[in-house]
């Protein structure tokens, strides 16, 4: 794979990917070399799964007072019930 092939692994596994980008990788997927599509794909998913570990390694709990907070924050902005 060429660097652009590898940046447009990088793009679909980050999940930021635009139209043009789109149809380069459509047109990577249909190639008719075996070899190069099942490359792009290990790198996708390569990429995806070092994604998940950092991920996994920087997460941090939230505060134990959000779901508080958003429950009173959305309770705030509905009408009233009429009864």
């Amino acid at each position: 794979m060429n660097e652009r092939q590898v940046d447009l692994a990088h793009t679909v596994a980050l999940g930021s990917i635009d139209d043009v980008d789109h149809h380069e990788v459509q047109d990577l997927l249909d190639t008719e070399d075996p070899a190069l599509r099942a490359e792009f794909m290990r790198e996708i998913r390569q990429t995806r799964e070092a994604l998940a570990t950092l991920a996994d390694a920087t997460a941090t709990p939230p505060p134990a007072t959000l779901r508080s907070r958003l429950l009173a924050a959305i309770a705030a902005e509905q009408p009233p019930v009429a009864s």
